[in-house]
């Protein structure tokens, strides 16, 4: 067989998949394995980093073997990953010092709280692009550092490493203690709020806020390079000779995906949270407090390349937690034939601020509530409310996002595992006022990552050839009433608004406190 085939390693917040394209952009293998979402108390988030690795092993040598390919077939591999999630282990042994602290995970709270009493919000802002919130990386990092035996100790001395969950992976796919490549690609290294977002580069004032050694970080490199130049050779498992080509973070990657290489492309990916992302190429554009500013891929050679985000931390999770927390359906493929048995949802709100609450509120204090219920009310309008809060959030981000790029967005791009929901594909489409559109190939995150290897090995010459390779899929076209559809999105902020300050103590801040007003009433 011809060497020009994509591993790509898609590994999520509650999945590792392994999907293997050929030239034509076409899936010829994919393998799927859930694993353990760990919660050791209330807002506490976790996974087990060993795990992870075994699930992204296995995957990869099923799929390699359902394909009936070996590591000599493959132009190389790309690696896209759940973002923020941090990991501190040990580099002589290999080992975790402690459970991976998944991005929903809320224990830094207080901590985030402190430094935006101290007035850090703005200029860490300016620095790194992000808010104070406890979705990012450095606080968890501080955190395991204080709270972990001698991890503070092993992270100065360089003995243990940090990273996301592309650098754990790296490291232990290009030989782990022996001589494993601690890297982190640019797009990953934006999320952590320790990265300077103009020079792309570890910033020392921003480890010198959030106490975090030098020793413990690994090099950040461009999303994806030419074989034999910086991201390295795979040494294990059923890969190993294969060159490690690309990594980014699942939502650039879905970017990526999307083909959206260039400024004013926008797409959003439904998953276990949604992430709406704008590109705006090499300019760096700030927002004024609803958005991000992050890195998008970057290849060898190219200036730093930039997007604005919207991330909803809970859509997908919500019908997860309507599966194994209440019971309400066995699969999650039951909720659409159960929202479908109501004709509305009979005046009621869900808001999954399990977590607190993302784009454009940055609610930390904010919790989840279940509102408007009367005694009418039956399971088909519980699972109907939960679709609809996806679209609602979708809605509050957009409208954010017109208001601060000054771009008009005419239509959405979607992908991710929610987007086969027809009904809530169309509810999307009506409460956006907006056409929906979705490629055949919906998950878009593993094809991101196998485009941006693909164009460093050489499989595909450029970013047109890759649009030719993207197939449209369906399009939704809204027919709500724009009377209906204000009343609808009226009692959706009712909503959020009663979730709000649920905690006492929460990393709102006073930078939060003072644009409470501007962020409410802009939707």
């Amino acid at each position: 067989m011809s060497q020009n085939l994509i591993a790509a390693i898609d590994q999520g917040t509650t999945s590792t998949r392994c999907l293997i394209f050929d030239r034509g952009g076409s899936v010829i293998a994919t393998v799927q394995q859930e694993h353990r979402q760990i919660y050791p108390q209330a807002g506490w988030v976790e996974h087990d980093p060993m795990e992870i690795l075994e699930r992204t092993l296995e995957v990869t040598a099923t799929a390699m073997e359902r394909a009936g390919i070996g590591a000599g077939d493959l132009a190389g591999v790309g690696l896209t990953n759940q973002r923020e999630t941090t990991i501190l282990w040990d580099r002589r042994s290999g080992a975790p010092l402690y459970n991976a602290i998944v991005w929903q995970d809320t224990r830094v709270d207080a901590l985030v709280a402190g430094m935006a009493r101290e007035g850090q919000e703005d200029f860490i802002r300016r620095r790194t692009g992000l808010p104070l919130a406890t979705y990012f990386s450095a606080p968890k990092l501080s955190w395991l550092l204080e709270h972990v035996p001698d991890a503070r100790e092993k992270a100065e001395s360089g003995d243990a490493a940090f990273g996301t969950v592309d650098a754990w992976l790296a490291w232990q796919l290009t030989g782990g203690p022996h001589g494993g490549c601690h890297i982190t690609d640019v797009t990953n290294a934006s999320r952590t709020q320790l990265m300077d977002l103009a020079s792309c580069r570890w910033d020392a004032e921003m480890l010198a806020a959030w106490g975090i050694p030098a020793a413990c970080l690994g090099e950040i490199v461009p999303s994806a390079a030419a074989p034999g130049r910086s991201l390295g050779e795979i040494r294990h498992g059923a890969a190993a000779g294969a060159q490690l080509l690309a990594m980014l973070g699942d939502q650039q990657a879905a970017l990526a995906g999307q083909v959206c290489f260039r400024p004013g492309e926008a797409k959003n990916t439904y998953g276990t949270g949604s992430f709406l992302l704008l590109h705006t190429g090499a300019r760096r554009m700030t927002s004024r407090g609803a958005l991000l500013t992050t890195a998008a891929c970057r290849r060898e050679g190219q200036p730093p390349q930039y997007a604005l985000e919207g991330a909803i931390a809970v859509t997908g999770a919500l019908v997860q937690w309507l599966r194994d927390g209440l019971g309400l359906i066995s699969s999650a493929a039951e909720i659409e034939r159960l929202a479908a048995s109501v004709a509305d949802n009979a005046g009621i709100y869900i808001v999954p601020a399990f977590s607190g609450l993302f784009a454009p509120y940055w609610r930390s204090d904010a919790r989840g509530i279940i509102a408007g219920l009367t005694a009418y009310a039956n399971r088909g309008h519980l699972a109907r409310a939960a679709l609809e809060a996806t679209a609602y959030q979708v809605r509050d981000v957009v409208e954010a996002m017109r208001a601060e790029s000054g771009i008009a967005i005419t239509g959405l791009q979607v992908d991710g595992g929610m987007t086969a929901n027809d009904l809530l594909m169309q509810f999307q489409a009506d409460i956006l006022d907006l056409p929906i559109r979705r490629p055949q190939m919906t998950e878009t995150t593993a094809q991101g990552a196998a485009f941006a290897a693909g164009l460093a090995a050489g499989v595909w010459r450029d970013e047109d050839e890759l649009r030719s390779l993207v197939a449209a899929g369906r399009e939704w076209r809204p027919r709500m009433a724009a009377a209906e559809r204000e009343r609808l999105a009226a009692g959706w902020r009712k909503a959020v608004e009663r979730s709000f300050g649920w905690v006492a103590s929460g990393a709102l801040g006073a930078a939060a406190e003072r644009g409470k007003e501007e962020t409410c009433g802009g939707n």
